[in-house]
């Protein structure tokens, strides 16, 4: 019998696909309780995730954002809402926001050991000793730790975290959606299962959405530090290399330049459009908006390759999509998934997100390969995802509950509760 056989309260800010999917995986291994501070948030325009699945759910603030009101009523919800639960353990996430720490605090003041969630790297942000210092006596009152990968493991341990009690998993999407959901747009109806598009049907299915026959495809918010603007530059540098090419061929030999796709939205949209405008790509580079969870699989799915070019991503779910959706990936260095789930030269490439030139040669390559060779790269995606899924995260959340009942609560000082205190009110 398994260690952990009472509740696990698990939080997070608000529950989108993700999130749904990793719980789903997690209530099969354990009695899982979400808390859901959330019912809305300013950052991520999903739609709403509704029901349950293998877990009950509670959320704290149906039509608010947590993150936007008083730290007080967020702690005294969360503790009145673990108060009713009377959880094992809890599963925090990070240490930033009012109800991560209020959790934090009920777990210090009722003796209930909690496992700290982080995606945080050592290099994702500019670091000062001070905060550091302060991270280090938060992580300190977590019994166990469950985190993205080995960067983050690492970061955790140089926290203080014990190495043992470190597990990996935290970051994972539904991949068998994703992939059904781009093999289904992938085929015409009366294919042959498990059959690629490719040429002129792939062109048909390809204009009855709006989408070019091949494209890069790019999934961000457009913030700074997405790093929209170098990839056009790239992109634009790109379709040079690639014009430069084909003036070289025989004409029987000459194959078409691929467009870009950007997804998302974001404050930045006016100045991206601009940028366009300047360097004449209005023709080349779609902007589609936003799209739901629902509509994804069919820009995956239809893509040649995806391009995920952030100067600092703790993570970057987007590429565990596009490696399930069967995709090539080319990844910045800065990308807190890159060292886990890029192997250069076997699914994508990783790149300097600073270095215009490198990304466009990376660019021309991938897109001058013939058809195997982009469909080894996808494969290898699938493969190396396949280790990243739900699953990997319930296995991984199992194993940090039992270390973190094995260790037992964290005997908090004085002085730690008062820096708690201090970090809610701050």
């Amino acid at each position: 019998m398994s260690k952990v056989n009472t509740i696990v309260a698990v939080l997070f800010h608000r529950l989108g696909p993700y999130h749904f999917a990793r719980l789903r995986a997690a209530g099969r291994l354990l009695p899982i309780v979400a808390i859901e501070s959330s019912g809305v948030d300013e950052t991520y325009a999903w739609d709403k995730v509704v029901g349950a699945d293998r877990f009950e759910r509670v959320t704290l603030f149906n039509h608010a954002d947590a993150q936007r009101l008083p730290a007080a009523k967020v702690v005294s919800r969360v503790g009145s809402a673990l108060d009713k639960i009377h959880p094992a353990v809890v599963v925090v996430p990070g240490w930033a926001d009012s109800a991560a720490l209020g959790a934090l605090r009920w777990c210090v003041r009722n003796h209930v050991p909690a496992i700290i969630m982080s995606e945080s790297t050592a290099w994702d942000e500019a670091r000062s000793a001070w905060r550091e210092a302060v991270k280090h006596r938060v992580v300190r009152l977590g019994s166990a730790a469950l985190v993205g990968g080995m960067p983050h493991r690492d970061y955790m341990v140089k926290l203080g975290m014990p190495p043992e009690c470190v597990f990996l998993g935290y970051d994972a999407v539904d991949n068998e959606y994703f992939a059904a959901g781009a093999a289904k747009w992938q085929k015409q109806p009366g294919e042959v299962e498990g059959q690629t598009l490719h040429g002129p049907r792939k062109s048909e299915v390809g204009r009855k959405y709006g989408l070019p026959e091949n494209y890069f495809l790019a999934s961000a918010r457009f913030i700074e530090k997405k790093n929209l603007s170098r990839l056009i530059e790239a992109y634009a540098r790109y379709r040079t290399l690639a014009e430069n090419a084909e003036k070289l061929k025989p004409e029987t030999l000459k194959s078409q330049i691929w467009d870009l796709v950007l997804l998302g939205d974001g404050p930045l949209r006016p100045a991206l459009c601009s940028q366009l405008q300047a360097l004449g790509l209005h023709d080349h580079v779609q902007m589609p908006g936003f799209k739901q969870y629902l509509d994804l699989p069919a820009y995956y799915g239809l893509a040649g390759a995806f391009i995920h070019a952030s100067t600092t991503e703790q993570w970057g779910l987007v590429v565990n999509e596009a490696m399930a959706s069967g995709l090539p990936v080319l990844v910045s260095s800065r990308c807190g998934c890159a060292r886990d789930l890029v192997k250069d030269g076997v699914n994508g490439f990783t790149f300097d997100p600073y270095n215009v030139e490198q990304l466009a040669q990376l660019m021309f390559q991938i897109s001058a390969f013939p058809p195997f060779r982009l469909s080894a790269f996808g494969d290898a995606s699938c493969q190396i995802i396949a280790d990243w899924g739900p699953d990997h995260f319930a296995s991984g959340l199992k194993a940090a509950a039992e270390k973190a009942i094995d260790v037992g609560p964290v005997k908090a000082g004085i002085f730690d509760q008062l820096l708690l205190k201090a970090l809610i009110r701050r």
